[in-house]
Formats: structure tokens, sequence, C-alpha cells
């Protein structure tokens, strides 16, 4: 592949994309590319956007020259935040990457209102356009640039799994778009005099700002806390379970310290009545053999059950049905019955999604709504009710 080629280009890069040293080659090989064609771009289209004093075709050429600045604060990002951790930032700099694509967003933005101005400007005060073939064929010529270096990041940003060249690949080609409608334009200026100019300018000028807002979104989401990927909830609680004595995992927890820096707890169910040494030399293995297949730091806590009780199991059965009919619950877990006689605490958690019930009093109300179907079954049992949020 051609990506490949061009990569072999700045050195020897190791296969393994989630590898630290080889995301940073990546990076600043998409970015010297981006950097090298975006300023070609620019300067093509503002020399035939002066020849044919088309203010569409001067906007789309400081597009380019916008993209071209991304890519030095990108690279500046991806430096930065393959810095290694140090005492005000234990975690690493992974999030510099998070907020260099914040800061190319803004730079975007303002080329947007700049150029949605000057083309509310053309419109008021229109002036012919001089359309020639050569300057014609040089546009179409750009577009071409333009599809291969989104493709060109679209594969990248997904080897080494990063946002920030996949919003590049995603600008690049909404770049092909804007740049074909300028085009179109200029080839109809050659035979009307209506202000069209203006008019595709203030489009592309809008495309822009869409360019720019979408990934003021998409870079804010990470930095603010998104969810995370649900191939990874799955790989890491899928995982765990698969080790020998584990019966169930909950509380799964995964913090995000940039791209490929992660670190996730989860809490997982062992026998209550096995050998403690024996399932913590599991639970250690466990946590050394994940960190390292799913490139996470993972800590693992074990919950004792009780499985072989039969007062118990019928309990737990009974209150997994009652709960079936809270579609707010996703899962009960550490479910266990303390006391004797006719005093005893049918003690667990429930969990539910975190922006489902968000307030202290809807906890409540739920948590009573429970207690009294489980009353109704077995009023000699009192219920202590925990509810757990899912952050996933």
């Amino acid at each position: 592949m051609l990506s490949n080629y061009i990569l072999r280009r700045f050195g020897p890069i190791n296969e393994d994309y989630k590898n630290e040293e080889s995301r940073i080659k990546v990076g600043y090989a998409a970015s010297v590319v981006g950097i090298i064609i975006n300023v070609f771009l620019f300067s093509i289209k503002l020399f035939v956007g002066l020849l044919s004093g088309s203010i569409a075709i001067i906007a789309d050429s400081f597009n380019n020259l916008s993209d071209a600045s991304s890519c030095i604060i990108t690279i500046i990002g991806f430096k930065i935040s393959s810095m290694p951790a140090d005492k005000e930032h234990p975690f690493g700099h992974g999030r510099v990457e998070y907020i260099s694509a914040l800061i190319v967003a803004f730079m975007v933005i303002i080329v947007g209102f700049q150029f949605t101005k000057s083309s509310f400007d053309r419109i008021i005060n229109p002036s012919a356009i001089k359309f020639k073939i050569v300057p014609f064929i040089l546009l179409l010529l750009s577009i071409c640039f333009k599809i291969f270096l989104g493709l060109f990041n679209k594969n990248l940003g997904e080897k080494i799994d990063s946002n920030a060249l996949k919003a590049t690949a995603l600008d690049s080609l909404g770049d092909v778009v804007i740049t074909s409608v300028v085009s179109l334009s200029f080839l109809l200026s050659n035979f009307t005099t209506l202000p069209i100019d203006g008019y595709i300018g203030i489009l592309v000028a809008l495309g822009i700002l869409y360019s720019g807002f979408k990934l003021t979104k998409e870079t804010l989401s990470p930095l603010i806390g998104e969810a995370p990927d649900k191939e990874l909830v799955d790989a890491i609680s899928n995982g765990v379970s698969s080790y020998k004595h584990v019966s169930g995992v909950h509380d799964l927890i995964i913090h995000n310290y940039g791209p490929g820096k992660c670190m996730a707890s989860i809490h997982a169910e062992i026998p209550s009545n096995i050998d403690i040494m024996r399932i913590h030399d599991i639970i250690d293995l466990a946590e050394r053999e994940l960190s390292k297949k799913l490139n996470i730091i993972l800590v693992i806590h074990m919950d004792p059950v009780c499985l072989d009780n039969e007062e118990i199991n019928i309990a737990r059965y009974e209150v997994s049905e009652v709960i079936k009919s809270y579609p707010e619950i996703k899962s009960m877990h550490d479910f266990r019955i303390v006391g004797d006689g006719k005093s005893k605490n049918l003690i667990f958690d429930l969990v539910v999604n975190s922006y489902e019930i968000n307030t202290s009093t809807n906890e409540q109300s739920l948590i009573d709504k429970i207690i009294l179907d489980i009353k109704n079954l077995h009023p000699e049992y009192n219920c202590v009710i925990t509810i757990d949020k899912s952050f996933n």
C-alpha cells in the first residue's frame, strides 16, 4: 500500500501500532505529508483565486492553510503527549493530543467566520470572475490530492487508533466536497453574471464552520469523560470472566488518559470457600495477562460470594425475578444473607445506568419499591440495597 511505502520513508516502524514509539512516528509522518500537500494546495488555490478574483477559491485556499497549521499543531501534540509521566502528571501527558486537536478546531472555526463575512461582502459588492481553463484544471487536480490525503489519514488513524488523525481524514474528505462545489461555481461563472461566487463562498465557509464545530465536539468528548469503547468493555469483562473460579464481574470503570493509555478497575466474584492464596494467584495472573494483551493498566478486586447455600440460592433467584420488572436495572451482584432466625438481612447491590438514576431521590424511590416487592414475598427479610452506577 502507498501509505506503508510513505511510512517507510520516515524510517523503520514497528507494526505493533499500539506501541508508543510507533504511534509517534505514524503521527509525525501523517502530519508532515499533510503539511506538504496542504501548503502546495494553498499556493495553487491562492494563485487561482487571485488570478480569477474568486472569493470562494481564496476562502478554500485559506482552508488548506489552516489544515497545514493543524498538522503542525498535531505534530506538537503527538510530541508532548508522548512525554513520560512525571511528578505532576503521574498518568502521563496523553490527553495533550486531544487539546491539540481542540486548538485546531478553534482555528478552523475562526477561518470559517472570516470567510463568511468576506462572502457576504462579495454578494453585496459583486465583481466579475475571470474563468480560465488552466486554473480550473488545477482545482480539479487539488481534489485528487485531497482524496488521497483523506484516505491516507483515515488508514493511519485506524492503525494507531488516533482521533486526531481520524478527524483530519474526515476534514480532508469534507474539503473534497467543498472544492468540488467551488470548482463548479468557477465553471458556472463563465455562463452567468449572477454573484454566484459569493453564495458559494458562504457555502464553503459554512462547511468550514461545520468541520470546526464537529471537531470541537469530538475532541471535547474525551476531555470531559466519554463512555469507553464497547469492544474494550467486552474484552475486559469477558477476559476476567474466562479465568478459573471467577463466577461473575461487575463495577467496571475505565479511565482514559489519552489514546492507548487506559486504566481500568473491575470487581470479580469468586467462591467464598476457596483458598485465598490460590485465588489471589489467579487474579494476579489475570491482571498481568489482560493488561499486556489489551494495553491497559488493570486492577481486579475480589468479591467472595457464597454459591453452595440453598437458602441464599433460592433468595437470589426470587430477587432476580423481582428486579426483572425494573428495566432500569442492568444486573445484581454481591448477594448475601446476614443474620439468623427471624432477623435476617438480604444484602445486595443493583447496577443501573448513571444517566437514568441520577439523583438520590430517584435512587431511594427505586430501592423502596423493590423492598416492598420483596417484603410481599418474604416479610421476614430486611433488605439492604446499594445502587451502583454503570459508567460503560
